[in-house]
């Protein structure tokens, strides 16, 4: 009856100790995975060992050494007598393995207190991360606004490798009151795009994006716009400020304004209108014929060509067509860039059209204005987004004019573009439509994975 108690006890215990063996065996093992460089340090670890022990045996003449290897040869000795040395002799190394990985454990889990106090992941596994991460395609991502911020926390999960190129076109809200007051370049699309490839993604937006409802000249100001305001005039200009700011944030990869100089965008609207400054334009309502900025020939930053020419992967948009998009090509030297890059380029196309700037526009017609402001093709493949919103949004939508973009295919076709179609979309339960950045990040991947093929 004990045995039979005995046994099911056993039988109970067993699986969960198996279990518990096994996930603490397989961690073990990971450290031995390629690409950590630990193998090397822990055979490095080990040959030290091992020559301070004859080290010290030649520094004492062997004499002590000698004894004791005689006392462990006669004590092994009678251990084979009883064990066989084909039995005793794995016995004991499994042993000794068992010990020092035990030892390794334990130290690698002391330092990840210290380091990393409450985290969830084992140390291992972010290493495991980190590697994949800074081995991942150089991709470059270029455009602006809210497009480009949700495209950046998609693609941080596959990269580390990342450099955002931002417009700095922007003359509204909260940015132009500092662009006027300070004269420093627009922080808003900046300040969205570090936090995107923060690692501590949510907290930091909250805290970046954080609007100050009263106070004196605080009002409608994000907390974030002023950060990097105050990081400029202790830097001495944006670009410092937001290599500073990056490494506070820990961001993944970098973030870089397309150019330093005071651009200010212009659009003739078919009405004979010519509109001045980003924000006035979509409000004009109008019908766009022409599209620049002054100076015509802004400086590009020198960081950003070196990191198009050295780029992997180049993704144009998504984001606001004419002050989003369009005003980094509008940066000769970048679009030159572009244009001479030997990689996968590819655009991704809004799924809405926009009031004020793309209205009844199709995939075609955003491509052919893309061309015409740089004067030439600078991506071989489009991005649509292939299923139709709910018939909720798009009532919401038709309601402020905006229809989703209509995928002309013969005159896509015609411009020597490749269609990629997938759902990358994200409908709220307001109706309220966005690309979903985790879909959009797999698919772009996915697509360059099989280009460079």
């Amino acid at each position: 009856m004990s045995i039979g108690f005995i046994k099911q006890a056993l039988n109970t215990l067993l699986p969960q100790s198996r279990r518990r063996t096994s996930y603490r065996v397989n961690q073990w093992f990971k450290w031995l995975s390629p690409g950590l460089s630990v193998k090397r340090w822990l055979l490095i670890s080990i040959s030290g060992v091992v020559l301070g022990v004859l080290g010290l045996a030649i520094s004492i003449r062997l004499t002590p050494i000698f004894w004791a290897i005689e006392l462990l040869r006669n004590f092994l000795g009678k251990i084979t007598d009883i064990v066989p040395y084909y039995i005793s002799g794995p016995i004991v190394l499994l042993l000794g393995l068992l010990l020092l990985l035990w030892g390794q454990t334990r130290t690698v889990s002391s330092i990840t207190q210290v380091l990393r106090p409450g985290a969830e992941e084992e140390l291992v596994d972010v290493l495991l991360a980190h590697r994949r991460l800074y081995r991942g395609p150089k991709i470059v991502v270029i455009g602006g606004g809210t497009g480009l911020s949700t495209l950046l926390s998609g693609l941080k999960t596959y990269s580390a490798n990342i450099t955002a190129i931002v417009t700095v076109g922007d003359d509204g809200g909260s940015s132009g009151r500092l662009r006027e007051e300070f004269g420093m370049l627009p922080p808003g699309d900046i300040r969205k795009c570090l936090t995107a490839l923060a690692d501590e993604e949510k907290l930091l937006t909250e805290l970046f994006e954080y609007r100050f409802s009263s106070g004196d000249g605080l009002s409608g100001h994000s907390f974030g716009n002023l950060f990097l305001t105050a990081l400029s005039d202790i830097t001495g200009d944006l670009e410092r400020a937001v290599a500073a700011s990056s490494k506070v944030l820990a961001i993944r990869g970098q973030v870089l304004p397309a150019t330093l100089s005071d651009i200010r965008l212009w659009a003739e609207l078919s009405d004979g209108r010519r509109i001045v400054g980003e924000s006035k334009i979509t409000d004009a309502k109008g019908t766009i014929t022409d599209f620049g900025c002054t100076p015509i020939d802004p400086k590009a930053l020198p960081a950003a060509i070196k990191a198009i020419k050295e780029a992997d992967y180049i993704i144009i948009g998504p984001g606001s067509l004419y002050t989003s998009v369009i005003p980094n090509l509008l940066v000769p030297q970048i679009a030159d860039a572009i244009a001479a890059a030997d990689v996968p380029r590819i655009y991704v196309c809004n799924i809405m059209t926009q009031p004020g700037e793309t209205q009844g526009y199709s995939v075609s017609e955003h491509i052919k204005a893309i061309d015409k402001a740089c004067g030439r093709p600078l991506f071989n493949a489009v991005l649509v987004h292939q299923k139709s919103p709910s018939p909720r949004a798009l009532v919401r939508y038709a309601q402020g004019n905006s229809h989703p973009v209509f995928l002309d295919r013969e005159d896509v076709t015609k411009l020597g573009r490749r269609i990629v179609l997938a759902n990358i979309m994200h409908e709220d339960e307001k109706g309220c439509v966005r690309h979903d950045s985790q879909k959009l990040a797999k698919v772009l991947i996915k697509w360059y994975s099989g280009a460079k093929i």
